[in-house]
């Protein structure tokens, strides 16, 4: 026994021998085979400098990162002041507890290393200093082979010759992969605790730095238990080295630790639709590489509490009354009129089913919500809310088509009834049909497009008098856009999304500021907006009432394809449409049962906390009785009934009374002729004349 033992003993001598033998043989020939491809790359350590490949981030007004922009690479880089100092220590611990002693590599390890691998017939363990695993980061390929781990070892030292440990570990903490395609300490502290890496607790820095070792087999999203498990073996470490004392130990592992619930696999922006609207201008701006891979900082206008109130009321109604009024998409913006930011933006009802953003790139017919920029039209032209016109038929001559076989056009209001003569005020709070055409007709089309495109209307409006019905495709965007003139007292604000975009060391590419621009006198807008207000006081919008001064018009496309809602307060502006993609008829009247409310929701939780303001009121203007079958003033003989309130221009106010109603005794008179005429049959292309109104 005794001699069998001695045997063995000298056999393991021998195979010591021989095993360091070869390995200085194997090193002194693998490196004089790499030799020439060092000396040909003596600039690639310069490399390890070199600006990274990273991340945009794009953030909402009030700090929330709305998505972290890559292409293919999640990656955030961050001086290491800005990493916490538990997570230093933890990853020191985990992958190389002598890193501030050795000079790059560490003999030791390497060689126990070889030994396993030798034994194993293959390579199974690295022994790999950090500086060694950055190199081979930087500069080399994942191959598992001696000549790579000779070269890698060359390229340690050289960082190590030419860099600090300080930026050593810098840089390695901002390459180093972490798993869920996430790279660097920051991006991948956000990705699992939804925290910057300088904010991780020390149970949150040790659970990051177990992960290291085989990032998708301990990610806490695969298994929680492992992970944890992980972290318990770094404190152990981190206690061992005298990094921490027994009670931080015990604590962080007591700690609960919670993981960011996020799609890991798939990225999951905040705001999708909003976001999604950034990213495309900013690639439209910069070009596709400079933002997946530039790094950039962009700020923007957002409000998340209002986002998320937006995207609560959008997916309640949706859910809730979708069926009932057969509809399965809904957009809604809100935007800050003094400033033009857009605050608030919802596309769709499902961003992962469906991209496509309702609120910006779908144009749609905005119906009755188009008739303000016709009403506007008038005040600028002096015409009056209590002037009286005719809501009856009417038929025009028009160019044959499918839908007029006949060259006819007779259009009808909404609900297909004529009401005879009413106000322009009525007739706007009321939605009419036949009143906007007549109207339109006697201010002039070009007129009212011209009126649109200064307030931000930007598509194609078709110069016709089916303009009054909302013809002309817009989107949402632009339709809030034109109402913040209402809401602004006639000062148009261009949109701003974006208020400033840097380079990911700060230096300010571009800065956006509101740019405002008086393009319609107060007073015609205040006149306007007097008769708005009645939409909802009273009129088609009565469903969106709040407690406070709110102005707005309810709109509707032809066949009930899509409903609008776009109303305001001076501090904010807010849209809303709902309709389906494939342009099915929605049933009932969505336009006042459904938008209405869906606006009233949101406004009502957004208003909260902003005080209750007026609307401005017109200089130079009267509200008097009329009577409705003259427009002048009423005499004693007019019936109640046809008694109604008219606001006028002060110089345009009626100073005759009215002689249509007369004692029964005397013959009644004709209707003074202050309204249109229509005993003939009118061609929607000739030019018309005032006098006939």
């Amino acid at each position: 026994m005794i001699k069998s033992s001695s045997k063995n003993g000298d056999q393991n001598l021998i195979r010591t021998f021989f095993f360091w033998i070869f390995f200085l043989i194997v090193i002194s020939v693998s490196l004089f085979g790499i030799s020439a491809q060092i000396l040909e790359s003596s600039d690639i350590i310069e490399r390890a400098s070199s600006p990274l490949t990273e991340s945009t981030i794009i953030y909402s007004a009030d700090g929330t990162i709305l998505g972290i922009i890559h292409a293919g690479e999640k990656r955030i880089s961050v001086p290491l002041s800005q990493i916490s100092p538990y997570l230093i220590k933890a990853v020191i611990a985990s992958e190389d507890n002598d890193f501030f002693n050795h000079k790059g590599i560490s003999l030791k390890s390497m060689a126990r290393a070889t030994l396993v691998n030798i034994t194993k017939g293959k390579v199974v363990q690295g022994g790999s200093t950090i500086t060694q695993q950055l190199a081979r980061t930087l500069f080399l390929s994942t191959e598992k082979s001696l000549r790579r781990k000779l070269t890698e070892a060359y390229y340690a030292l050289e960082l190590e010759r030419k860099y600090t440990k300080e930026e050593i570990l810098e840089m390695y903490l901002n390459q180093v992969y972490w798993g869920h395609n996430t790279y660097g300490a920051d991006a991948a502290s956000q990705l699992y605790f939804g925290k910057h890496a300088k904010d991780l607790t020390l149970s949150q820095a040790a659970m990051m730095a177990g992960i290291l070792g085989a990032p998708e087999i301990y990610s806490p999203y695969k298994d929680f238990s492992l992970a944890a498990t992980r972290r318990d073996i770094v404190i152990d470490k981190m206690l061992k080295l005298g990094m921490i004392n027994e009670k931080q130990a015990l604590d962080a592992k007591k700690e609960k630790i919670s993981i960011t619930m996020t799609k890991v696999n798939k990225y999951k922006f905040n705001a999708p639709y909003f976001t999604n609207y950034i990213i495309n201008q900013l690639v439209q701006k910069y070009g596709r590489d400079v933002v997946y891979k530039g790094g950039l900082r962009v700020y923007t206008t957002l409000l998340m509490p209002y986002q998320k109130i937006a995207e609560t009321v959008i997916t309640k109604y949706i859910s809730e009354e979708g069926k009932k009024y057969n509809f399965s998409q809904a957009a809604l913006v809100c935007m800050d009129p003094k400033t033009g930011f857009v605050l608030a933006m919802v596309g769709g009802f499902d961003f992962d089913k469906s991209e496509f953003n309702r609120a910006v790139q779908a144009k749609r017919s905005p119906g009755s919500s188009f008739k303000p920029f016709i009403y506007c039209t008038a005040m600028e032209q002096r015409i009056s809310p209590g002037e009286i016109i005719k809501d009856s038929p009417i038929t025009f001559d028009v160019f044959p088509s499918k839908d007029h076989p006949n060259g006819k056009w007779s259009p009808k209001n909404f609900d297909r009834k004529f009401r005879g003569n009413v106000t322009l005020k009525y007739a706007l709070e009321n939605s009419l049909n036949i009143p906007a055409i007549k109207l339109l007709q006697r201010v002039g089309v070009e007129n009212v497009i011209n009126m649109a495109r200064r307030m931000g209307i930007v598509s194609d409006l078709s110069p016709t008098l089916s303009l009054a019905l909302g013809t002309s495709d817009v989107s949402l965007l632009e339709m809030v856009s034109a109402f913040q003139t209402f809401a602004n007292e006639g000062k148009k604000a261009d949109i701003i999304s974006i208020t400033k975009v840097t380079d990911k060391n700060g230096k300010i590419l571009e800065e956006n500021k509101p740019n405002i621009s008086q393009v319609v006198d107060p007073d015609t807008i205040a006149m306007t907006v007097l008769m708005m207000e009645g939409v909802i006081q009273s009129g088609t919008g009565v469903k969106a009432k709040l407690s406070r001064p709110a102005a707005a018009k309810t709109g509707t496309s032809d066949n009930f394809k899509d409903a609008w809602f776009i109303g305001f307060v001076p501090q904010i502006v807010t849209g809303v449409w709902v309709g389906n993609d494939n342009n099915t008829r929605m049933r009932g009247v969505a336009e006042v049962g459904v938008c209405p409310r869906i606006w009233k929701n949101f406004m009502s939780q957004v208003l909260i906390n902003i005080p209750v303001e007026d609307f401005p009121k017109p200089q130079n203007y009267v509200v008097m009785d009329i009577c409705l079958d003259s427009g002048l003033k009423p005499s004693q003989y007019c019936p109640k009934k046809r008694i109604v309130k008219g606001y006028f221009w002060a110089d345009k106010a009626p100073t005759k009374t009215c002689q249509y109603h007369l004692p029964k005794a005397e013959e009644q008179k004709e209707t003074p002729p202050v309204t249109i005429e229509e005993n003939s049959t009118t061609s929607e292309n000739q030019e018309y004349k005032k006098e006939t109104f």
